[in-house]
């Protein structure tokens, strides 16, 4: 018995060993700054916390239901059969001094707006997990890390939440030389620090905190959602979505988050947007505080008062127990019932935001 106990003992001091020394983990915000968002109402505690009261706790019955959906969830289509397919990528539209929109599937957003190229949750790795080889999802393609050394210099990328399948531990380290300046919620900018992102070109936001950058008005809105890339920092990092407003386009990215009345405040405060970002996949009515099923995101869009919009959070990755496919399935017929033009380009394609958006999805995850 004493054996187990000490085997047990050195198991456990190993795993905390490793999540301190891995540097995919990332850091933890500093004592100083944990004093300036204790000044804040969204900080209670030592951690942050959404507008309004959210039990983040599934219960033991939504414990054992998971579980028993994870073993015996082999019929659905959880999975796509085999690589689904990406565009070939038009690197001169993307370089080009239009207003554009690349997707790269899930959250991941490649943006051209007032010329200045900006990349929103940019997650081109292999698998959301801390580590290649356990956790998480692959990637239902290639990974996309190549596409990097393709890419023109980067003004800005902005982070929604420091979540895996978000923040890209692989993804940075390729780009941190290329971006000239990172946009991230109050606390994110330890992970990047620890990731070798020189601090004077990292600035943190709180939500409702607005600034300019070079003539594009940028704005932090809350979400509900989590934050945490640990067993031990859970909420220790603020999350949130964006607000860009350019010249020609007004764009709002949700992030992850629930559906609730904040979506309503945020189109009063800033809109309307011409084109709106909204998460709305890896859902499930065990978690529906902290997703948006494809409906609620139809509704969002409604709400934030926008033009068009695309659907964020699927195509790449498998987080929950619904089939890859089917957020962007239910996503059009809601988008149909309240008359809203949904775009879905192919991975990797690029739209020209201003010269004739496409009205009708060419629904390419039907391959």
């Amino acid at each position: 018995m004493l054996y187990v106990f000490i085997v047990i003992i050195i198991i456990l001091v190993a795993i905390i060993l490793f999540i301190n020394m891995h540097p995919a983990f990332g850091g933890n915000p500093s004592r100083e700054q944990q004093e300036v968002y204790e000044r804040f109402d969204n900080y209670q505690n030592g951690n942050f916390v959404n507008q309004v009261p959210t039990d983040m706790s599934n219960g033991i019955f939504g414990t054992l239901s998971m579980m028993r959906d994870s073993l015996f969830s082999g019929d659905t289509e959880r999975f796509p059969t085999g690589d689904i397919p990406v565009s070939e990528i038009d690197w001169d539209k993307i370089k080009s001094e239009e207003d554009s929109l690349t997707w790269f599937g899930h959250s991941t957003f490649l943006l051209s707006i007032d010329n200045k190229k900006i990349f929103v949750d940019p997650m081109l790795g292999h698998r959301a997990s801390p580590v290649s080889f356990a956790g998480g999802s692959q990637r239902y393609s290639e990974d996309l890390l190549s596409i990097v050394e393709e890419l023109p210099p980067i003004d800005a990328v902005f982070i929604t939440h420091d979540h895996y399948d978000h923040l890209d531990y692989a993804s940075i380290l390729q780009l941190k030389d290329m971006v000239s300046h990172f946009y991230v919620p109050l606390g994110v900018s330890a992970h990047l620090i620890r990731w070798e992102v020189e601090e004077e070109n990292i600035t943190e936001l709180n939500w409702w905190d607005e600034t300019e950058f070079e003539g594009l008005t940028v704005a932090l809105t809350p979400a509900k959602h989590y934050s945490g890339r640990g067993p031990f920092n859970r909420n220790s990092t603020l999350w949130g979505g964006w607000v860009i407003l350019g010249e020609n386009t007004r764009l709002y990215t949700s992030g992850d988050s629930g559906y609730d009345e904040h979506f309503k405040e945020i189109g009063e405060r800033y809109g309307p947007f011409d084109l709106t970002l909204l998460d709305g996949g890896q859902y499930d009515d065990r978690w529906d505080w902290v997703h948006m099923t494809p409906e609620e995101a139809v509704q969002a869009h409604v709400d934030v008062n926008g033009e068009n919009m695309m659907l964020g959070h699927w195509g790449a990755f498998t987080l929950a127990f619904h089939d890859w496919s089917e957020p962007i399935e239910r996503a059009l017929l809601e988008a149909e019932r309240l008359e809203v033009n949904l775009l879905a380009p192919q991975i990797g394609k690029t739209i020209l935001l201003h010269k004739g958006l496409p009205l009708s999805p060419s629904q390419w995850w039907d391959y």
